[in-house]
């Protein structure tokens, strides 16, 4: 299973920084510090360097026309000692595709090789901070849905389709306080059809996250991500991540320390099973790939 992970990653990183034939080497959230502009009103750029924080989304979307090919990694809890290699014999893994639409939406599908889910979703911005005197924070709306297509075997009985499926809406809003730092509240609901393999909560279950970014150079910042449960399951934690962005241009690299295994939302926020106090935390990494699929500009 290692060697299969270690060879698909090769693999696609051959592909990625291959493929310039194909992509257009944009930096999708310009360098540039909108919130210095000597224009009036100008939409405030950049707040955060991808449409993800580490598994939460940001306010940020794609430009229309855009593609964001985007790869998520965790390993196992580094608790696990020198035999499991501190966790790197472990691994699971997310693929997306994000795609802008038109000004202010996008889109995104994905699949996670932990419980074999499926899941998309829509992020539409109401609201866009501007500088000065303007909208002094942005507003952007979240709709998410995921599909587990994990075998539950005889343990779980008449599973239906709709047992299977989830729910997530989000409210995010951010500030990009001044050039160097940013900060996120996202009021969060997640509702479960049915509860399986979970035990103590209830299908409707709301949290609040905090999201924070820290820029220390002109294409690298220190992130932090917490979600704060108002109800949650048995045996389970408030998922915590800090981690570093490298921007490149075209591709953005995140590195993070987090306890969460999950990737999408109701599996990140609510059932993570992992706490920093005890060692369960997880090296994991996102690499995101920006490709302009739409008609140029002429």
């Amino acid at each position: 299973m290692m060697i299969f992970s270690k060879r698909l990653l090769a693999i696609l990183c051959l592909v990625l920084t291959g493929a310039t034939g194909f992509a257009q080497q944009v930096d999708l959230f310009k360098m540039e510090d909108s919130t210095t502009s000597s224009s009036a009103k100008e939409p405030v750029i950049n707040t955060f360097y991808s449409t993800r924080l580490v598994n939460s989304h940001t306010v940020e979307i794609l430009n229309p026309g855009s593609m964001d090919f985007r790869i998520n990694h965790r390993f196992g809890p580094v608790n696990q000692g020198i035999y499991e290699m501190f966790g790197l014999d472990q691994a699971s893994m997310r693929i997306g595709f994000d795609f802008g639409i038109v000004k202010n939406l996008m889109v995104g599908i994905g699949r996670t090789s932990t419980s074999k889910e499926y899941d998309w979703y829509a992020k539409w911005r109401l609201v866009h901070q501007k500088t000065k005197g303007g909208a002094p924070l942005s507003v952007d709306l979240v709709g998410a849905m995921a599909y587990k297509t994990l075998d539950l075997g005889p343990s779980v009985p008449n599973v239906t389709g709709s047992d299977r499926t989830y729910y997530t809406a989000q409210l995010l809003i951010a500030s990009k306080l001044n050039e160097h730092t940013s900060i996120q509240v996202s009021p969060t609901y997640n509702h479960y059809n049915r509860v399986i393999f979970l035990t103590g909560g209830s299908k409707d279950l709301f949290s609040i996250g905090f999201l924070a970014r820290q820029k220390i150079s002109r294409r690298i910042s220190i992130n932090a991500e917490y979600f704060l449960q108002a109800t949650r399951f048995n045996n389970t934690y408030d998922p915590l991540s800090i981690g570093v962005d490298i921007n490149t241009g075209g591709h953005v690299f995140q590195l993070h320390f987090t306890n969460s295994t999950g990737m999408n939302e109701h599996t990140f926020i609510h059932e993570t099973n992992g706490s920093w106090g005890n060692g369960a935390v997880r090296w994991g990494f996102n690499i995101s790939r920006i490709f302009n699929i739409g008609k140029k500009k002429k």
